[in-house]
């Protein structure tokens, strides 16, 4: 299994009613994956009236439950309505599977980016509250369907209140009658069953109406008869014969649960047909009644994001010929097959009655030891299967920073993976094999910076792997390193630190102290160290893993240049630009030598060099190296890419150390814009764009605008990063910085005070951001002309910094500046007393 590394450290049909018919939009959007139109389609006209009779247009979304049990319809009713919307050009029609609530938040996430609102990187539940507030104001019919809803508490709150959406909710739970009006479906009446047979089949001889009867009219079922009959050139008595004298018993034993015999018995009829006369068509129709029921996107059937269309050619016609049996349908667009859920429940329940086939062996040895082949279903064979068909699909979904490309593919690896484990953890433990691929799903969803995802998934993950392998295994391990690793990138590093000496000292008991695998997380608990301010510990840390890491893997491996860079970093933190600086050349001419010069490490390295000159105050050599940096990501990868993003940052910021505030206000603008579009409003990084342009303003002396976007970042951080995370912290602190600017103490010395008990709290006293903290407090009493409070604040920080940074770091010495000011203006209040 991938051993996730700590990356480098950066800093930094006609319908018989009317539609209101709209102009044309420039774009229509389209999302999710709408059923396609059925042949012989049976248009419930009384039902599409009672669902449009309701639209007001008076400003308030509108919202009903359709209603019914499996096979009646539901869903195509709903997607009756969506066909006559696009048709009348309703600018926006969104189509989400609404099983379980993160399908809901995907599917609103993925509409969020086709409205522009927000792009790669989002996180889901941000990109989905914004794409209901898009709907809540739109001033044009809109239309929004959940398909197939489980839970109303699920539903409730991501259902627009205002606006002009039409909001459709299929469901089988009549729960949602005591929320919302509902149009329950039934099954077909008699004359519409048999008009179905009749049109399907192109064969209006005597007996439609007695199939029809036998199978209760339920829509589902007269559609797979239909299909059966048509293909098979049966006349409706023989088919009759058939359906009666199948051996239900021998293929599902527990038949009647939840569904009528005939509708099983015409399921299976169906898929017999398919199955002789189809090659592969067994294996198809399995494989997709374990994959997600709200559908399977081609590119994961082909097991690459990249199809090469010649060698899909043979995918593509077993589809169509499946398509032709009703068996299974596509979504409007072609791309996502579809497959009724009752004949996937069916499917699922004949493999899990039947052995598995002869001359299998299990997969890669990863069952649970002691494990009988004779005793496995040809279900968890088809389970083993779909696993190995998302292995693939997963080789082709970029890691890391690349990952931020893919968005698309991690939701459709991340769905489909989800099905899986459902289905799996209902018939005992998930496979080893089917962990790897969660725990892929959730370090994209970190590379992503969707934490609100990640952390539960590696949650859950850890939990499987601890039952299944054990606590000491190295897959359990590596579990645990990950779930700390999001603890940390979430801020949450109460539960990191914790989690990463736990796992360190595992790994050294049972892979010991050389294993890359220990040496990780050696480097991983420095860094979290380091992101606690306790550099009295990480620096150490950093110095052993990096000397472990040449010993163990060589001076050029690129984890010991990541240790090389990390090292250089926590100097850089601590104030000793004497060891980072030749630290960090050092790395980035190895990175060029071993790596390549346009490797994205390589471009990380040499921001972080540019960034060392500059807090060496050496402005000659840093703005050239940062403007070098920039240009060479923007050809690398590309102007929007988030690496791109943050080193035009770090430009605006040199240019802002320079005094050029003309360079240095539009690039962080201009910074700001592109992150607003491409990482949307509330992305971490946009917050901190948003708070170095209003720094920006602060020091160009334009505290109109400074002040008001202070306050508006300091209101954002706490609602997405909460009223502690450190960024917060510091949002609070310049806050109260650009108070005390504005001349307005008596808002700033509280908001200083309040900041640091937080950061006391939160980081600790010896935290570096906790010093600067009473550094800004003491000089906001010595501002007020309360040097009897000033003085001993001073005093005390002075010492602090002393002793936890150095008496040379730049902390200290502007602590020490601030103190003798305080002394020489006490002094002079004195001797002017005396005179």
């Amino acid at each position: 299994m991938y051993q996730a590394a700590r990356d480098l450290h950066i800093t930094e049909t006609v319908l018989h009613f009317h539609l209101p018919r709209l102009p044309a939009p420039p774009q229509q959007i389209v999302e999710g994956e709408i059923p396609q139109q059925p042949l012989a389609f049976q248009e419930r006209a009384d039902l599409l009236e009672r669902l449009h009779e309701r639209v007001t247009g008076h400003g308030t979304a509108v919202v009903d439950a359709v209603t019914g049990t499996p096979g009646v319809g539901k869903s195509l009713l709903a997607a009756s309505y969506a066909w006559a919307c696009q048709r009348a050009r309703w600018p926006v029609i969104a189509w989400i599977t609404a099983d379980t609530e993160d399908q809901i938040i995907t599917g609103l996430a993925a509409l969020a980016r086709r409205l522009e609102l927000f792009t790669d990187q989002d996180d889901a539940r941000t990109a989905a509250v914004k794409a209901r507030d898009w709907l809540a104001a739109a001033d044009q019919p809109v239309l929004l369907v959940f398909d197939n809803a489980a839970q109303v508490e699920q539903v409730r709150p991501w259902c627009p209140a205002t606006g002009k959406a039409r909001i459709l909710i299929t469901t089988r739970n009549r729960a949602f009658h005591t929320r919302y009006p509902s149009v329950d479906v039934d099954v077909f009446t008699p004359d519409q069953a048999t008009a179905f047979l009749h049109q399907r089949t192109r064969n209006t001889t005597p007996g439609a109406d007695q199939v029809a009867d036998e199978l209760g009219h339920l829509p589902l079922a007269v559609g797979q008869a239909g299909a059966y009959i048509h293909r098979r050139r049966l006349t409706y008595p023989a088919y009759l014969t058939l359906l009666r004298d199948y051996p239900l018993d021998k293929y599902l034993p527990h038949a009647g649960d939840g569904y009528p015999d005939g509708t099983a018995q015409a399921i299976l009829l169906s898929i017999d047909q398919a199955e002789q006369t189809i090659p592969g068509a067994r294996e198809a129709l399995e494989l997709l009644a374990v994959l997600a029921e709200s559908g399977v996107p081609r590119a994961v059937l082909y097991g690459t994001t990249d199809p090469d269309p010649a060698a899909t050619e043979g995918i593509d016609q077993l589809l169509a010929d499946l398509a032709d049996t009703s068996l299974i349908t596509f979504g409007e667009d072609g791309g996502t097959v579809l497959m009724h859920r009752l004949t996937s429940r069916v499917l699922r329940e004949r493999a899990h009655h039947n052995a598995a086939d002869d001359g299998t062996t299990a997969d890669d040895g990863e069952r649970e030891n002691g494990d009988n082949r004779e005793d496995v279903t040809r279900l968890a064979q088809v389970l083993d299967s779909a696993v190995n068909l998302l292995h693939r699909f997963n080789n082709h979904i970029p890691d890391d920073a690349a990952t931020w490309t893919a968005r698309p593919a991690v939701d459709m690896l991340l769905e489909q993976t989800t099905a899986l484990h459902t289905l799996a953890t209902a018939l005992g433990d998930p496979s080893e094999s089917l962990l790897a691929l969660r725990a892929w799903c959730g370090r994209y969803l970190q590379f992503l910076a969707d934490l609100t995802r990640a952390i539960p998934l590696l949650e859950q993950t850890l939990a499987d792997y601890e039952q299944l392998l054990g606590g000491d295994h190295p897959h359990t391990l590596i579990s645990r390193n990950d779930l700390a690793d999001a603890y940390e990138s979430a801020g949450d590093l109460g539960r990191a630190i914790p989690l990463y000496q736990q796992t360190l000292a595992d790994r050294v008991r049972v892979l010991g102290g050389d294993h890359p695998h220990t040496l990780t997380s050696r480097n991983n608990l420095a860094y979290a160290y380091e992101s606690a301010g306790d550099l009295g510990r990480a620096i150490p840390l950093y110095e052993q893993t990096l000397a472990d890491r040449e010993r163990v893997l060589g001076g050029d491996h690129p984890d010991t240049l990541t240790s090389r860079n990390n090292l250089a970093a926590a100097y850089y933190t601590a104030g000793d630009l004497g060891q980072a600086i030749p630290l960090y050349e050092q790395t980035l001419a190895d990175q060029v030598r071993v790596l390549g010069g346009d490797h994205p490490y390589t471009l990380a390295s040499r921001n972080n060099l540019a960034g060392a000159y500059r807090a060496a105050g050496d402005l000659g050599r840093a703005i050239p190296l940062f403007e070098q940096t920039l240009a060479d990501q923007v050809r690398v990868l590309g102007g929007d890419h988030p690496y791109t993003l943050l080193s035009r940052n770090n430009l605006a910021g040199a240019y802002r150390a320079a005094g050029d505030l003309g360079r240095a206000i539009p690039l962080y603008q201009q910074t700001l814009a592109d992150r607003e579009r491409m990482l949307g409003g509330d992305h971490p990084d946009t917050l901190t764009s948003r708070n170095n342009l209003a720094s920006a303003y602060r020091a160009a002396g334009d505290l109109g605008r400074a002040i008001p976007l202070h306050e508006q970042t300091l209101a954002d951080r706490e609602r997405v990063l909460g009223g502690d995370h450190p960024y917060t912290l510091a949002s609070r602190n310049n806050l109260a910085g650009a108070y005390q600017a504005a001349g307005d103490l008596g808002w700033a010395i509280p908001l200083y005070q309040q900041t640091l008990a937080d950061r006391e709290r939160v980081l600790g006293g010896d935290h570096p951001d906790t010093l600067t903290s009473c550094n800004n407090l003491a000089g906001a009493y010595r501002t007020a002309g309360d040097l009897g409070r000033a003085i001993p604040l001073f005093e005390q920080t002075l010492a602090d910094c002393v002793r936890v940074l150095g008496a040379t770091h730049p902390t200290t010495k502007t602590v020490r500046d601030n103190l003798s000011a305080a002394r020489r203006q006490a002094d002079a209040r004195h001797k002017k007393r005396l005179n």
